[in-house]
């Protein structure tokens, strides 16, 4: 797919670092963590870059307090991990919706996490509820797409991730631009340590962004984020590249000066 035509302005384009807390930590270590956070970001504020954290559900209302008590009206966005298919209440045990996750301050919901695709199976068809869902009830999205090493080194990397996007034209023609991040996340460079070369990167990144000109042409701004071993020390390489708007950050993400430094990386115009 040739990207020689597609010339979008990162000046419009919203930089988000993003820090995906996974089942980390115990409670205590998620106060203090959120606490440091918040204080790092009130004393040393960014200017470009807009920085969000997604502990795991059981935190979520904590981590809330913490975020709206600690260095009042923190910049930090909170992020649901996941959502039910279902957007309101019901006999769904052990499934959390939308709705009921807007009540306790989560503003965004990671979905279609290749943890979620592999280890649960959710396919097209759950991700496309579970999308509605949180756009229905007025929540932004922060979907991952990506592939496994075994597509990348067949060389279907790029038809794989068209197809996962393509699977959701529907909600793409219709969303609010604003309610949308992309994370592409390689799943052979996820908690492996191995990370995508900045060329690879930048190369799944433009073609990303010429597929969703063509779906419908105000996409081409929206922000897409990098998601695979991601640490303070690749941060600045991922930044130079003209496509990449930011991370979603795992591991490194619990540790707050590196959190801080990733996001100072991608606080750029």
């Amino acid at each position: 797919m040739s990207t020689a035509l597609i010339q979008p302005s990162s000046q419009s384009r919203q930089h988000w670092v993003i820090g995906n807390w996974k089942m980390n930590p115990n409670l205590a270590n998620a106060k203090t963590l959120a606490q440091k956070l918040a204080k790092y970001f009130a004393e040393t504020p960014l200017n470009t870059c807009k920085t969000a954290i997604a502990p795991t559900a059981i935190h979520l209302m904590t981590i809330h307090e913490v975020l709206t008590t600690t260095h009042t009206l923190s910049p930090i966005s909170l992020v649901a991990q996941d959502i039910a298919p279902v957007r309101h209440t019901g006999a769904f045990t052990g499934d959390i919706s939308a709705d009921l996750i807007q009540e306790i301050g989560a503003k965004w919901i990671i979905i279609g996490h290749s943890e979620r695709r592999t280890i649960h199976h959710e396919d097209e068809k759950l991700i496309g509820l579970k999308l509605n869902a949180a756009l229905d009830a007025g929540l932004g999205v922060i979907w991952c797409v990506g592939e496994t090493l075994s597509e990348r080194e067949a060389g279907q990397a790029l038809q794989v991730v068209s197809a996962q996007i393509n699977a959701h034209t529907d909600i793409l023609t219709t969303i609010d631009p604003d309610k949308l991040i992309i994370a592409y996340e390689p799943v052979w460079a996820i908690g492996t340590g191995r990370t995508a070369s900045p060329e690879d990167a930048q190369q799944m990144h433009a073609s990303i962004r010429q597929l969703l000109s063509t779906i419908r042409a105000p996409l081409i701004q929206t922000s897409l984020l990098y998601g695979g071993s991601v640490k303070s020390d690749n941060a600045h390489s991922l930044a130079e590249c003209p496509d990449i708007d930011g991370a979603l950050v795992g591991g490194a993400s619990l540790d707050a000066d590196s959190f801080l430094q990733i996001a100072k990386a991608f606080d750029i115009a």
